[in-house]
């Protein structure tokens, strides 16, 4: 066991597989001698070498497409987009190409793909470097779409995903990259089949379903509200595509009363499929309205520290929400 961050988590991740397949690859911007812009890959291009670890040009349309052709010629590559915000020069690359070619090809061909994607937000970052894209991502059939919220999931679901016969969006939260640490058990995997829902914290007024920096978030809140004695489960989807809908549909079956809650826009955001399955299957099994606590509609965030602020649900919106919820 080893104490580390998520990004030092993403990191060991890259090098146990880069040592134990020979298949897999390392391609991106600045992935090589700089170690990329949060050292995600630092040190690997010392160890393992320029043909086992590139530097591509600022294209990332050109950056999956290469990615995609070594899958299909029968390597692993993991390809990272600096920002996720920058993947939509790629989007038809893997929107088109990646995820229908299992499809298309009546399952005579696979394309085991990693796309590592830092998303959402983070201080000073701004319009171009704080967006989250997992509902854009999770409306594709055939692409499998994943985000750890913890250093020991970043570990296991990377090596995991590297691994898995099908196209992966690896979305990785940049605001707990390096302010959550905790032990990780260094050769761990994932657990075979689909990585599903975690229940973090178990509850009984109240079901909390939030995922990436916003988890921890949540279960501060969760511990605060104890005081007045509101008990709140908390349910991370670590998985957005397949969806573990089942854990979430049981959680709330226990408690009536579901608050879902992410840093991306509520329209068509991710947790409104998360309402809709509630709705289809669960709705006699409620006793207060669905609840979403999203970041604002705005098409960016802003510079202004006071409006970036806003950007992401602070711990008392948070509160305030699931006590209204376990009150109603």
């Amino acid at each position: 066991m080893r104490e580390l961050t998520v990004v030092e988590a993403v990191r060991l991740a890259l090098r146990e597989e880069l040592a134990d397949d020979g298949r897999v690859i390392v391609l991106g911007e600045d992935v090589g001698p700089r170690g990329g812009v949060f050292q995600a890959t630092a040190g690997l291009w010392r160890e393992f070498g320029p043909q086992r670890v590139l530097d591509t040009p600022l294209a990332e349309s050109c950056l999956v497409g290469v990615a995609i052709g070594a899958a299909l010629a029968g390597l692993r590559p993991v390809a990272e987009v600096q920002f996720a915000d920058f993947v939509h020069p790629a989007f038809n690359q893997l929107v088109n190409e990646a995820a229908k070619l299992r499809y298309r090809s009546n399952g005579g061909w696979c394309c085991p793909l990693v796309v590592r994607m830092p998303y959402g937000g983070v201080r000073g970052g701004g319009l171009y470097h704080g967006q989250s894209v997992e509902a854009l991502f999770a409306h594709v059939p055939g692409l499998r779409v994943l985000s750890p919220s913890t250093p020991a999931d970043a570990y296991a679901m990377l090596r995991w995903a590297i691994r898995c016969e099908d196209p992966v969006v690896f979305l990785e939260p940049k605001r707990i990259y390096s302010s959550i640490r905790e032990p990780v058990d260094a050769g761990a995997l994932a657990p075979p089949g689909e990585i599903g829902c975690a229940v973090r914290r178990p509850g009984t007024d109240v079901t909390a379903v939030a995922y990436g920096a916003l988890l921890h978030h949540v279960l501060a809140a969760a511990s605060a509200l104890e005081a007045e004695d509101i008990s709140v489960e908390v349910v991370e989807p670590r998985s957005f595509r397949p969806l573990d809908a089942a854990t979430i549909l049981a959680s709330v079956r226990r408690t009536g009363r579901i608050c879902i809650v992410h840093e991306d826009n509520g329209f068509c955001g991710f947790g409104a499929e998360i309402a809709a399955r509630v709705a289809e299957e669960a709705l006699f099994d409620l006793d207060a309205p669905v609840r979403r606590v999203t970041g604002p509609e705005v098409p960016g965030v802003p510079y202004a520290p006071s409006l970036e602020e806003r950007m992401v649900p602070s711990m008392a919106d948070l509160a305030g929400a699931l006590r209204d919820l376990a009150l109603f």
